[in-house]
């Protein structure tokens, strides 16, 4: 099992990419109405096809190519969900350590994302619900993801509820 380095650390985690970022565990009160989180990742062959293997979603879209050229589509395509969890994971590492709870994610799809996207991923904060009873407060967001062309491919909320320091593990 892979255990995260305190939020403090500026060590990577164990088994991170190093290109990716520590978790940085933003509180609630450091979270302002127009704050803008970025992501980019480029889609590869093992986002569909771990993505298929994972969700158990194995339909030719996906998995065959000779069928997918066929298709409307005109190759193979990424799942929708597996594009909702990419947009969805920004959010995970900007809360990190100080999420209390993913509260709600609603995507909607807006065009094929294909091997080899680049995608861009944007997160806006358009409302924050204190909620003190729980130590922090909901953040809500808006989400778009853009491919290389400036298509957009999915659109995004989210809802999280963030507290004011980093949870800790229960001992």
């Amino acid at each position: 099992m892979t255990q995260l380095p305190p939020p403090s650390s500026n060590r990577p985690f164990e088994g991170a990419p190093q290109t990716e970022r520590v978790p940085i565990g933003t509180p609630y009160s450091a979270v302002r109405i127009g704050d803008l989180y970025t992501r980019r990742v480029t889609i590869t062959e093992a986002h569909v096809s771990e993505g298929a293997r994972l969700i158990g979603d194995f339909n030719p879209l996906h998995v065959d190519e000779s069928f997918a050229r066929a298709s409307r589509f005109g190759g193979r395509i990424l799942h929708g969900v597996i594009t909702s969890a990419l947009m969805g994971a920004e959010l995970g590492m900007v809360y990190a350590g100080t999420a209390l709870g993913y509260l709600e994610h609603n995507a909607r799809f807006l065009a094929p994302v294909r091997i080899g996207d680049d995608l861009t991923i944007t997160w806006t904060v358009v409302a924050l619900e204190p909620k003190p009873r729980h130590g922090g407060g909901i953040v809500a967001c808006e989400g778009v993801a853009l491919n290389q062309h400036g298509v957009s491919v999915c659109a995004t909320v989210g809802k999280m509820l963030v507290g004011e320091r980093p949870s800790t593990p229960a001992a």
